[in-house]
């Protein structure tokens, strides 16, 4: 069994996202939270209130103040427990009621200072519990407001009244009530310090998992979903991009339109799902024959785009022949017997000032060629009219030279 999920801490700030979970989860959620905190403030009383008994046993303080103080304490758990359990608190934006809550915790602490001032290092040492618990779910506005009246409240104890605060050491047993005040104090600290060590790294944590999953949903959304490729928003998008570089760098670059032969035939023969399974097929083929440079995307139905850079037209050719081969080679009549598939591809090459419109519409006249010719060729097309494409073969000539 896990051992986090039988914890009661152990997700004791709700760490996980609300947006994970329906809204009836959501609240169940926070009311397994607040009641998750409300135990740890009762607890705290408990623990004061015993120590105060350590104090009575010693002659210090009355039996009563301890009981005073733990009925006092639980009063407060109860009364918040009752607005959660019920759903009152999730009514207002600040469902922990963390103002409220310090509030009276604050009321509670220094009235029974005033009161029992030969005890009084307890109870203000418990306020640094009551703020620490305060500050992990506090916002900057309710920080200030609860130091604050923090400030006032102290302030008004030690210096408008005469009250004689305490640290009792006259006897072994009030010294070791006295050691029990701090050690406890501290203790508590500590465990607020491990929740907040806790909350940051699952809050890190669930960062990079959020971080993981929306690079992932972009890689979704830039892929298409039947083939794996590229999708045509993004291949777009990357033709624009070793465009920009093409006449940045006066490197060549060329495309090269790919569409699958008679494909409808295939599907009206074969059915849909083995069509399917060819445009797969297909494009897992090219992936496995075409440079890490090179980008491949699925342009529309059966037609894909290959962009190739700092590649000339004339090199290029060979390539696209070679993969042309390759896909009429494959044995095709594993999905259905007698099936053949080939690609006719239209390739050109970008020219200086051209747009990619205008680039694609050369490759689309080329590929037209190919299917005019028969099909299962390759076609060049012809140069941009006023076009000047012999900067960029010429810069290749350069750097293979």
């Amino acid at each position: 069994m896990d051992a986090t999920a039988t914890s009661p801490f152990s997700d004791p700030l709700g760490a996980h996202s609300e947006g994970d979970l329906r809204p009836a989860a959501v609240l169940a959620q926070r009311a397994k939270q607040r009641r998750q905190m409300l135990d740890l403030a009762g607890l705290s009383y408990v623990i004061d209130a015993g120590v105060l008994l350590i104090y009575a046993a010693a002659g210090t303080v009355p039996a009563i103040v301890g009981a005073a103080l733990a009925g006092c304490g639980l009063a407060t758990v109860t009364l918040f427990l009752v607005l959660s359990e019920f759903g009152f608190a999730d009514r207002f934006r600040d469902h922990y009621c963390v103002l409220p809550q310090s509030t009276i915790n604050l009321v509670i602490l220094l009235g029974f200072a005033y009161f029992v001032p030969q005890v009084g290092v307890l109870f203000l040492c418990s306020l640094f519990i009551v703020y620490g618990f305060s500050a992990l779910r506090s916002t900057p506005r309710q920080t200030v407001i609860a130091w604050s009246l923090m400030a006032v409240g102290v302030g008004a104890l030690l210096l408008l009244s005469e009250r004689p605060i305490s640290l009792p050491m006259a006897t072994p047993l009030e010294r070791f009530a006295t050691m029990l005040v701090f050690v406890l104090a501290l203790g508590r600290c500590m465990f607020i310090g491990v929740v907040s060590s806790a909350l940051r790294e699952r809050l890190y944590r669930r960062g990079v998992e959020l971080k993981a999953t929306y690079k992932r949903i972009e890689e979704l959304a830039e892929l298409d979903e039947l083939t794996g490729a590229s999708n045509r928003r993004c291949i777009m998008r990357m033709l624009d991009d070793e465009i920009l570089r093409a006449r940045r760098t006066a490197m060549p670059l060329t495309i090269a339109l790919i569409d699958l032969d008679w494909f409808k035939r295939i599907n009206d023969l074969y059915g849909h799902p083995t069509g399917d399974e060819v445009l797969r097929t297909f494009a897992i083929t090219i992936f496995a024959n075409i440079r890490n440079v090179d980008r491949f995307g699925r342009y529309g139905g059966e037609e894909f785009l290959l962009v190739l850079p700092e590649t000339t037209q004339d090199s290029a050719q060979p390539t696209l022949d070679r993969l042309r081969r390759i896909v009429a080679d494959l044995d095709w009549s594993a999905f259905s017997q007698g099936m053949t598939v080939t690609m006719s591809v239209g390739i050109a090459s970008w020219c200086n000032n051209e747009t990619p419109e205008a680039l694609l519409a050369r490759a689309d006249d080329a590929l037209y060629e190919a299917k005019a010719d028969g099909r299962n060729r390759v076609a060049l097309s012809r140069p941009a009219p006023g076009a000047a494409p012999d900067r960029a073969a010429a810069r290749a000539h350069e750097l293979r030279v």
